[in-house]
């Protein structure tokens, strides 16, 4: 089977999208079928160019047996409102030419992912031209996730903006995306139902596991065997709610001296973090680590932090909460109950209301004073990952649903997961 996959985000970005889609090709490659990519040069989630790559200039190269075809974007220095508006512009406009050439590939189906929701107009023409289906994958909607954080602003703006968006996802053969809230969103935004699928972001559990042993990045950092390590991991951000890190590594220095915060990762925020814990002997920072160090890294932490912006916390699922769950630690998480993060968390870690960052620096500390409740909690989040996240089974279902796409047939298994009963608010 010939398969296009479509989107400004592609391998070898570490984190996001371009991580799942990258994942998500090769073993499509791996099971036999030939896949080609149209994407934009790595750059997330620095906002800096590959080294490599170059922003202005098309290129083609061959990535774990994909095919795979550079087109030239814009990458602002400040990524926000208009200038994050013209960058996802840029890169609809110059993959166009190129994603039309593979009209003459004959694509079986052509898949596309959101973010960027530009490029779904150039899917769904390819897609006509093919006579092929068509399906848009939604990581976040980003959307309604400008408008309700001010990045783009007026009620005439979204009103149009909207409008087009519904309009186009109404023409999609599939519309999927990663948790059962935002298929709900789907379907107020008038997509029908036997059109919605649930694909949800997935783990390798074989790769990131329960360590057996202290992490190597104790050492490396210097940090104590008797310390408990609250660990973020993943991109730095704006839409995450990351100010509460600072303010609990504050409320915490003097308190709780035995508990340490690791920051690790990139991101528009990262200066804004490091400016804010300068000066507080409790926060270590990292970048980006590499990709066969990820289980290392996550067992570094005794706790997990999944800072939310209350405002978006049911218009994304934060694809990091895949790997803490399957490291096998307890995760703290500040959304509102009926999020379905807040719904997830409960059942093998603390949700806190959110903006209390009192309240966040409290769950942090209860579980630092109770290793008992921690192992209890991190087992818990092991058996989550393990039922709902594991990689195989997940991208063997989407293989059996975009095999059945191509050949007519009604989808098997569109939705559902395995419900978590139990709940924990502090």
């Amino acid at each position: 089977m010939k398969i296009l996959l479509y989107g400004i985000n592609f391998a070898p970005e570490p984190t996001g999208i371009g991580k799942y889609t990258g994942e998500m090709a090769a073993w499509l490659v791996a099971a036999g079928h030939q896949v080609r990519v149209v994407t934009a040069p790595p750059y997330y989630p620095a906002w800096q160019l590959g080294a490599g790559h170059k922003a202005g200039r098309y290129s083609t190269e061959q990535w774990q047996g994909v095919g795979v075809w550079r087109c030239p974007l814009w990458i602002p220095q400040q990524p926000g409102g208009t200038h994050r508006v013209l960058h996802l512009l840029s890169f609809a406009i110059s993959s166009l030419p190129v994603l039309l050439r593979q009209v003459f590939w004959r694509p079986d189906v052509v898949w596309v992912a959101a973010p960027a929701f530009a490029c779904t107009p150039g899917a769904l023409l390819v897609a006509k031209l093919s006579g092929a289906p068509a399906w848009l994958h939604v990581q976040d909607f980003e959307i309604d996730v400008a408008f309700d954080m001010g990045l783009l602003r007026g009620k005439l703006a979204r009103s149009v903006v909207t409008g087009l968006e519904r309009w186009l996802l109404q023409r999609f053969n599939v519309v999927s995306s990663i948790s059962q809230r935002m298929l709900q969103r789907l379907a107020e935004k008038g997509v029908a139902a036997k059109r919605i699928v649930r694909f949800a972001n997935w783990v390798d559990v074989q790769a990131i596991t329960p360590l057996g042993h202290a992490s190597a990045y104790r050492q490396e950092l210097g940090i104590a065997a008797d310390a408990v390590v609250a660990l973020f991991s993943g991109t730095l951000g704006a839409k995450q709610g990351l100010h509460l890190l600072p303010e609990a590594a504050k409320l915490l220095n003097d308190r709780c001296p035995n508990i340490v915060f690791v920051i690790c990762g990139d991101g528009v925020m990262k200066t804004h973090l490091q400016h804010a814990t300068q000066g507080l002997a409790n926060v270590y920072h990292l970048p980006l680590q590499p990709k066969d160090r990820l289980g290392e890294l996550m067992g570094l932490a005794d706790i997990h932090l999944l800072p939310q912006d209350v405002d978006v916390a049911d218009l994304v699922m934060p694809s990091k909460l895949t790997a803490m769950l399957s490291s096998g630690k307890p995760v703290v998480t500040n959304a509102r109950a009926t999020t379905e993060v807040a719904q997830i968390v409960a059942a093998c870690g603390l949700v806190t209301a959110p903006g209390n960052s009192q309240a966040f620096a409290d769950a942090i500390s209860s579980l630092a004073e109770n290793p008992n409740r921690r192992s209890a909690l991190g087992h818990a989040a092991r058996i989550y990952a393990e039922s709902n996240s594991a990689s195989q089974p997940l991208l063997q279902k989407f293989l059996a649903q975009i095999i059945a796409l191509a050949s007519g047939q009604a989808l098997p298994e569109r939705s559902g997961a395995t419900e978590i009963q139990s709940t924990q608010q502090v």
